[in-house]
């Protein structure tokens, strides 16, 4: 299959079937939906992608915990299922960070990373603050950055104890913002959107 139009777009698919696709078209599948992939991002996207990557591999290089940048497949599932056909969400964030070595192997990331990056891009706002923020939520995301590089401002969101995300207050340019799952790490927002 060459083409995202010979499926049924109203279907629900499994990672078993992602895995099969051969098409053009980059997709992320989320509660078993099919989801395409905003085309090639923009350059300003890629810049803050590249150093927020950068900074964060930095301070891991000699620790348990590893970054990836997208596309990475991301198997997220609400409960502990191993098998393929049982996996109704993966996704490709643009940041991950994961400190369970045994969530990693050959195919990226089974299960819920501790802190994810999603840098938004046009016509990706929607999947990133409502789709993806549920899966995110509902799967064990620690924490969880939308950047959104035409306002400069970067949203934060918290696990807490009940399991779900409480915003912080959100940060734009003249404040340093500081990871809660890795405190060391901090970025002066200056320095991220400082690259147009």
């Amino acid at each position: 299959m060459k083409s995202i139009d010979t499926l049924d777009l109203n279907g629900t698919y499994s990672y078993a079937d992602y895995l099969k696709w051969e098409f053009e078209e980059r997709l992320e599948l989320i509660k078993g939906k099919i989801f395409k992939m905003s085309p090639a991002p923009a350059t300003r996207h890629q810049r803050i992608s590249a150093l927020l990557l950068s900074e964060i591999w930095q301070l891991l290089k000699y620790r348990d915990c590893q970054v990836f940048a997208g596309p990475f497949d991301v198997r997220l599932s609400r409960f502990d299922v191993q098998s393929d056909k049982e996996i109704l969400t993966v996704v490709q964030p643009d940041i991950s960070v994961i400190c369970d070595p045994t969530k990693i192997d050959e195919k990226g990331c089974l299960g819920a990373p501790d802190w994810i990056i999603e840098i938004l891009s046009p016509g990706n706002t929607r999947k990133e603050m409502d789709n993806k923020f549920d899966v995110y939520e509902e799967s064990g995301v620690k924490e969880y950055w939308l950047v959104e590089p035409n306002d400069e401002v970067v949203f934060v969101y918290v696990l807490i104890e009940e399991g779900k995300f409480i915003g912080l207050k959100p940060y734009t340019v003249g404040q340093a913002l500081t990871s809660v799952t890795l405190p060391e790490f901090t970025i002066e927002l200056n320095q991220l959107f400082d690259n147009k």
